[in-house]
C-alpha cells in the first residue's frame, strides 16, 4: 500500500546526514532534532504551538487529559473511523457518543452531531477521514453555540487546507481549541517508527499539555498534572525534520495519482469515487472506492493475485466493536457508517507511484468488475 523504501531512496543522503548528527551530538531525547522539528512544523502550519508526542494516540489522550473532564463527561466522535479516537476517550473514564458520517465524505455528519448533543457533551472530536477536513465550518458553529472544545484528529491529513466562507484558510488540525496528527511511518509525514505531535494557539492549554507529556512536571521533579511520559524522540525528530521540507511534494504526488485513479474509474457505475468537498484540499492519505453491486471479497483476493494490496478502512464501525458494545447503540442505528464499512476498498496510494503502476492498478481492477 506505501512504496516507503521508494521515498527513502530519494532522501536518504539527507536522512542519514540528519540522523548521524544525533548520533555525533548524543542527544537522544528532547532538545536538539527535535526543537528544530517543532519550530519548523509551527511555521508550515501557522500555529503557534506544536507540542512533539510518542505517537498520535498520546495526542489525542493528552489533549482530553488538558481539558479537565470529569468521569461522565461525553465526546461525540463519528462511529467510521479507527478506534484510536474512541478508544482514549473511554480510557479516561469519559462517554464516547458515536455519530453517524457523510456517505460521501466519509466525514462527521453535522446533522447526527446536534441530535447527538445533551447537557452531559463537553467535547467534539471530528475525524478528517482518508486526508480531507471535515465540515469544520459547522462543527466549530455547533460548538460555539454548545460551549463545546473540538478536538481535531488530524491523523490522516496534515497539509489538508481548510477554506471558511469569508475566505479565510487555515491549515488541517489548527482550527479547533487542539489538532492532533499521527507520524505513523504510513503517513503523508511519517516517520521511521512510531511519533504524534498536538497543535494548538493557546498558550494556556500548550503549556498544560506540553507539562502532561512530561509526567506533569513544570518545573523538573514538581509535577502540577497527572501526567504520561509521551515523546517524539530525536531521530525521528531528524527524519521528519528532511520529510517536512518535502511535505508539499509527497501531497501532489498523491493528488495526481488520484486524479489517474479518478479518470480511469468515473465512468463505472460500479466504483464510486471520493468525493471532494470544495471548502477542503484533499491530501489523500487513502484512496478509497466505495463499490456498487461487486463481490469486495472477490475483488480483492482478485487483486492480491496479480500482486496488488488493497484494504479495507474499516470493516467494523466503532459501534459494532466488541470492545465498545454498548446498550444505546444497537445494528443499524448508523447505517451509513454500516453500508461504507461494507462496500469501502483502498487502493494502493503513496508518493512513489508511477504511471504504469497506475495503468496496471487500474486496469485489473477494471477487469474484474467488466
Amino acid at each position: 500500500m506505501v512504496d516507503l523504501r521508494g521515498q527513502y531512496e530519494k532522501i536518504k543522503s539527507e536522512v542519514n546526514a540528519g540522523i548521524q548528527e544525533v548520533l555525533d551530538t548524543t542527544t537522544f531525547i528532547k532538545g536538539g532534532k527535535v526543537n528544530d522539528f517543532q519550530r519548523d512544523l509551527e511555521r508550515y502550519l501557522d500555529v503557534k504551538h506544536v507540542i512533539p508526542v510518542g505517537n498520535g494516540t498520546d495526542a489525542l489522550q493528552i489533549a482530553l487529559m488538558a481539558l479537565d473532564l470529569k468521569p461522565g463527561d461525553e465526546v461525540i466522535t463519528p462511529t467510521f473511523t479507527f478506534i484510536a479516537t474512541a478508544e482514549v476517550v473511554a480510557l479516561l473514564g469519559l462517554t464516547p457518543v458515536l455519530v453517524d458520517v457523510d456517505f460521501g465524505t466519509f466525514n462527521i455528519d453535522v446533522d447526527s452531531l446536534r441530535k447527538a448533543i445533551t447537557p452531559k457533551t463537553k467535547a467534539i472530536v471530528p475525524v478528517h477521514l482518508f486526508g480531507q477536513n471535515a465540515n469544520m465550518e459547522s462543527v466549530l458553529e455547533i460548538a460555539k453555540a454548545n460551549n463545546l472544545y473540538v478536538i481535531e484528529d488530524a491523523c490522516q491529513s496534515i497539509g489538508s487546507v481548510y477554506t471558511f466562507s469569508d475566505g479565510r484558510k487555515m491549515n488541517s488540525g489548527c482550527m479547533g481549541e487542539i489538532g492532533c496528527t499521527s507520524f505513523f511511518p504510513s503517513k503523508n509525514l511519517g516517520c521511521y517508527g512510531d511519533g504524534g505531535a498536538i497543535f494548538t494557539n493557546n498558550d494556556e492549554l500548550a503549556a498544560k499539555m506540553r507539562s502532561i507529556a512530561n509526567h506533569g512536571m513544570v518545573v523538573r521533579y514538581h509535577h502540577d498534572f497527572i501526567g504520561v511520559n509521551s515523546r517524539l524522540d530525536s531521530m525521528q525528530a531528524a527524519v521528519l525534520e528532511v520529510k517536512l521540507k518535502y511535505l508539499d511534494e509527497y501531497i501532489a504526488n498523491r493528488q495526481a495519482a488520484a486524479s489517474f485513479y479518478d479518470k480511469a474509474f468515473s465512468a463505472s457505475d460500479k466504483l464510486i469515487i471520493p468525493a471532494r468537498d470544495k471548502k477542503s484540499t484533499h491530501v489523500f492519505h487513502q484512496y478509497t472506492l466505495k463499490l456498487n453491486d461487486v463481490d469486495r471479497a472477490g475483488l480483492q483476493k482478485y487483486l492480491e493475485s496479480k500482486g496488488i494490496p488493497a484494504m479495507i478502512y474499516y470493516p467494523v464501525p466503532l459501534h459494532l466493536q466488541k470492545a465498545y458494545q454498548d446498550a444505546r447503540y444497537r445494528h443499524g442505528d448508523f447505517p451509513i457508517a454500516e453500508k461504507l464499512s461494507g462496500c469501502v476498498l483502498s487502493l494502493p496510494m503513496h508518493t512513489e507511484l508511477a504511471e504504469d503502476q497506475l495503468e496496471y492498478i487500474t486496469r485489473n481492477v477494471l477487469e474484474f468488475i467488466e
